[in-house]
């Protein structure tokens, strides 16, 4: 019997701390808007449905993929999310979701003022990740002058050791900082998925199906993480 009564506290700790999350989560500014996703693979694959699925139910979000396998922020990669942004209409707000593509394929990062004022908006530059960044953001706000636009930097992966060791020389952690320069250039907030995710190389088989692309335990780890950042980015 005493054992029945820890069991049953337990749950109503666990019930009780569930409801004060949610109704935390509800005085979130950011509760019941609408969200535009652009990216690449890692932003549409089935199993980042997982993490968007959290942003739904714990956030009341509508969320609208713009997604496209393949594609990064270069103009020469893939369906760029120079493209999609393109295509894009008015949300509340507008995610920019980096993938690892630009990496992968060598595309120029470029400098954090690419396509800016300080080049005259040099349509060259649209070739680097950091001009096609850049595009994203002048674009958006051409679109939607009150947008709220939220960047999620590329996540880790093992397909090389300059997917994942920051100190790897001309290695993914350069684009990453230059993702996060841009940030800080235009105040955007930005969920430093590189460092924060906690992928390693001695986790990635419970979390990743390939180098690149996570699992659905992946996704349900990152989802947390979108959740708290989304919630309250400040």
């Amino acid at each position: 019997m005493k054992q029945f009564k820890n069991y049953l506290v337990i749950a109503i700790v666990l019930l009780s701390t569930n409801v004060f999350a949610q109704q935390e989560l509800k005085g979130s500014y950011n509760y019941g808007k609408s969200v535009a996703v652009f990216g690449g693979s890692v932003s549409v694959i089935p199993a980042s449905d997982l993490a968007k699925n959290m942003w739904k139910e714990q956030l009341g979000m509508t969320v609208t993929n713009f997604g496209v396998g393949g594609a990064g922020f270069s103009s020469l990669q893939g369906k760029s999310l120079q493209q999609q942004v393109d295509e894009a209409g008015v949300f509340d707000i507008y995610i920019l979701w980096a993938s690892t593509n630009d990496y992968t394929n060598k595309r120029d990062v470029g400098s954090y003022t690419d396509y800016t004022e300080f080049d005259g908006f040099d349509q060259s530059k649209l070739v680097t990740q950091a001009g096609g960044i850049n595009y994203c953001i002048k674009k958006i706000y051409e679109i939607n002058p009150n947008a709220q636009i939220y960047f999620f930097t590329s996540s880790k992966a093992f397909n090389d050791r300059g997917a994942y060791d920051p100190f790897a020389e001309d290695g993914m952690a350069d684009y990453v900082t230059i993702q996060k320069k841009i940030c800080q250039l235009h105040g955007i907030p930005f969920l430093d998925q590189f460092e924060k995710g906690a992928y390693t190389i001695y986790n990635k088989d419970l979390y990743y199906t390939d180098p690149i692309h996570m699992n659905e335990a992946g996704y349900i780890k990152l989802g947390e993480l979108q959740v708290a950042f989304l919630a309250f980015p400040g």
